[in-house]
């Protein structure tokens, strides 16, 4: 008769021979039920303690694979260097490395584990992703081509096909890919959190939401997922759930710099919106700020300029300074006048949705309007009018970007360092990590 497989997770870190199928029974176990891994934090707790002084290269390995389970990186390292000559202890070393961003030696690590037996494909696959990160695209594409006829049935062929598809821009092709990964393994960390990144991108934010509670729903938990999710979170005004991301990140990471900054920004907003419920907009005002400027009778000369800035409705207007419209050419007082009408007439003022001194005081946070290239060289000119996803920004640099609807290259360095350091949720982390976008590109923001 045949034994069933147990579901104590005490019992599988513990198990003879700890090998390549009790290693597959404890991620079947854990990938049931999230907390399990506290029992297997606690399981390896009792292990280690039960072997202190005494330990065989075996219990370094139960040890290490536990560590690297749970995200505890360095820690398994230790272990694992211990475990002695086993592809088992290859691999997850390459686990440990690869979560500590050291490409090189975690494809070593991959590399060795294949050559020692150990899931030889998804081993070899797993140092696809290696070379990919070390900037090796030839060799990780031709990797890959060799191993498609052999793993079209692994989640891991599909994670690394998106992945490649993504590193080249091909985002929605790759969206496909990590459904596909989904679909044969729901649980892959990887696949859950590229895809709640394209989502994200794509302003399906609902969607994104969902991927990343996936993603960080069980141990190891990517840093970046939380992140983003903490931006999501803050963007529909859910504070305390934001809060709770970065206290996670914060835990694990009690200096890491964008956790720290965020958490600040979130408590300062938790202070401004103490009740959510009676400062969230109503659906008519909603209804209200989305009305076509179209609707309205205006004259061709106020009806082109608000075209040529973007502005397309009463909710731009709100987020639009008198100051910035008066500055568009051919846009006077007149104009002016006529807006400022127009807004009154439905109980509205330009720039009032902004913070700032004078009303909508925010410099530069109407929607951004084309620079002219004259005067440059074609090449100079295919380089200013480059999308601003081209620069693979994070998502909260991402959505500053949105918010002042800035929508190429040539549009964002026209902005100062400080304009953006006005924006929401905008910071100094932030406005570094733009610059140094900038410089691989040789351009600067104005003023810097």
């Amino acid at each position: 008769m045949t034994e069933l497989m147990t579901t104590d997770v005490r019992v599988l870190i513990d198990r003879e021979p700890f090998d390549a199928a009790a290693m597959a029974d404890l991620i079947e176990v854990l990938g049931r039920d999230p907390s399990r891994y506290v029992i297997l934090r606690d399981a390896a707790q009792a292990i280690a303690e039960r072997e202190k002084g005494k330990m065989k290269p075996s219990t370094h390995l139960r040890l290490g694979v536990a560590d690297c389970l749970l995200g505890r990186y360095k820690s398994a390292l230790e272990h694992l260097s211990k475990a002695g000559d086993s592809g088992l202890a290859s691999f997850y070393q390459g686990v440990a490395l690869e979560n500590l961003q050291r490409w090189a030696e975690a494809g070593e690590a991959y590399a060795a584990a294949a050559q020692a037996g150990y899931d030889p494909k998804r081993s070899e696959l797993k140092r696809v992703g290696t070379l990919r990160r070390q900037g090796r695209l030839d060799e990780a594409r031709q990797l890959l081509e060799k191993l498609a006829g052999q793993s079209g049935s692994v989640a891991e062929y599909h994670y690394q096909r998106g992945s490649m598809l993504a590193a080249a821009g091909d985002l929605l092709p790759a969206a496909e890919a990590f459904e596909k990964a989904l679909e044969i393994d729901p649980t892959h960390t990887g696949a859950l959190f590229e895809l709640a990144y394209i989502n994200d991108l794509y302003d399906n934010d609902d969607r994104a939401i969902e991927l990343y509670q996936q993603c960080t729903s069980r141990p190891p938990v990517p840093v970046a997922a939380l992140i983003n999710l903490g931006i999501l979170y803050e963007d529909q005004h859910r504070y305390k759930e934001a809060e709770e991301c970065y206290r996670r990140v914060l835990q694990t990471y009690p200096t890491h710099p964008r956790a720290r900054l965020f958490a600040k920004d979130v408590a300062a907003s938790k202070d401004m919106y103490y009740d959510e419920d009676n400062e969230r907009i109503s659906d008519q005002m909603r209804k209200l700020m989305e009305i076509p400027v179209t609707d309205f009778e205006l004259s061709v000369r106020s009806r082109n300029c608000l075209k040529k800035m973007n502005i397309r409705t009463l909710g731009d207007l709100t987020r639009t300074t008198e100051a910035a419209l008066l500055a568009s050419k051919n846009f006077g007082e007149t104009s002016l006048t006529e807006i400022k009408e127009m807004m009154r007439s439905k109980g509205l003022e330009l720039g009032m949705a902004l913070g700032g001194g004078e009303r909508g005081g925010l410099p530069g946070s109407g929607p951004a309007a084309a620079p002219a290239y004259e005067d440059v060289s074609p090449e100079e000119r295919a380089l200013l009018a480059k999308p601003i996803t081209d620069l693979a920004l994070s998502v909260r640099a991402r959505k500053c970007m949105t918010r002042l609807n800035i929508q190429t290259v040539g549009q964002l360095i026209q902005r100062t360092g400080d304009e953006l350091l006005e924006i929401k949720n905008f910071g100094v982390t932030s406005l570094n990590e733009v610059r140094d976008k900038l410089a691989q590109l040789g351009l600067k923001l104005k003023g810097d």
